[in-house]
């Protein structure tokens, strides 16, 4: 397996996906100068618009999205692996889906994930989201491979609360996790950092969590700092703001090998009861960490 670079973009989307397609192109080509093949977005790329009514008219198919359209032709022109962390989408049933896609170097499809998990919370401050009421939510994990180098397991923003999903796409062979996200900046500022560190050390991985930041045009707003993580935990690349930002960081698979087999907690895990008290205890899959 070789060694590659990974860079995170870190965006301000608006509400606007013509102008947010401008910024991705400005921000990709900065990576790629870096010297990034892999190059992951946030989450919700395309456009963040709280008004419902404004969030319907603005979205489509995927065969008409202008960031997809974008992604396929930056992926082409630069040659590199490009992650679209993930934007929203017209479903063929006319439903929504928080959906991310890969790009290979020839501009194809390589694999695409629909957000599992909704952001329905109620926050400190009256801060309340309800993602279930805008999407639909996705029912299948995705790890790809990424030209022989790396092979990659998908998540998106508040999946990164379920390290069981983690947990599955390492010991299906994931061994860079993704996190794309637009995490509030209450919710940031409290568990961001140390979860991404967990998810990497629980599954010997590297984690890339590229992340929208600051005051958007919707009024909300997101916590930013992009970080990479290598299989042992260690943050070896962060933007420390909420700014549009390229971080870079070099991933090399051979470490994650390493940490597994340091900690081999994905070959240690054995199958458990619980007893809470029912007579008929179920039988639990062996993923503690």
């Amino acid at each position: 397996m070789g060694v590659f670079k990974a860079a995170a973009v870190q965006m301000r989307s608006g509400e606007s996906p013509e102008r947010n397609a401008v910024d991705l192109e400005r921000l990709v080509r900065e990576a790629a100068c870096q010297g990034a093949t892999y190059i992951q977005t946030p989450e919700m790329t395309g456009a963040l618009i709280r008004d419902k009514q404004a969030r319907a008219a603005s979205f489509t198919s995927e065969d008409k999205d202008i960031i997809v359209a974008t992604g396929r032709g930056l992926a082409r022109e630069l040659g590199v692996f490009l992650h679209i962390g993930s934007t929203a989408l017209l479903r063929a049933d006319g439903k929504l889906a928080n959906r991310a896609l890969l790009f290979g170097p020839d501009g194809a499809t390589l694999a695409t994930y629909d957000k599992i998990h909704m952001f329905d919370v109620d926050l400190d401050n009256g801060e309340s989201w309800r993602e279930s009421a805008a999407y639909e939510p996705g029912t299948e994990a995705v790890v790809t491979e990424v030209a022989g180098a790396a092979k990659l397991g998908f998540a998106v923003c508040y999946d990164l609360r379920f390290p069981q999903l983690f947990r599955n796409e390492a010991l299906a062979g994931a061994d860079v996790l993704t996190v794309p996200a637009a995490f509030t900046r209450q919710t940031g500022e409290a568990h961001w950092h140390v979860l991404l560190r967990a998810r990497a050390i629980e599954n010997g991985a590297f984690v890339v969590a590229a992340a929208q930041g600051g005051l958007h045009e919707d009024g909300r707003e997101t916590f930013g700092h992009s970080l990479i993580v290598d299989p042992w935990g260690r943050i070896i690349a962060e933007a420390a703001h909420d700014e549009p930002a390229v971080i870079v960081a070099e991933i090399d698979p051979a470490q994650s090998l390493a940490a597994r087999k340091k900690i081999p907690n994905l070959k240690n895990a054995r199958d458990f009861t619980i007893n809470a008290g029912a007579v008929d205890a179920p039988r639990l899959r062996g993923a503690a960490s």
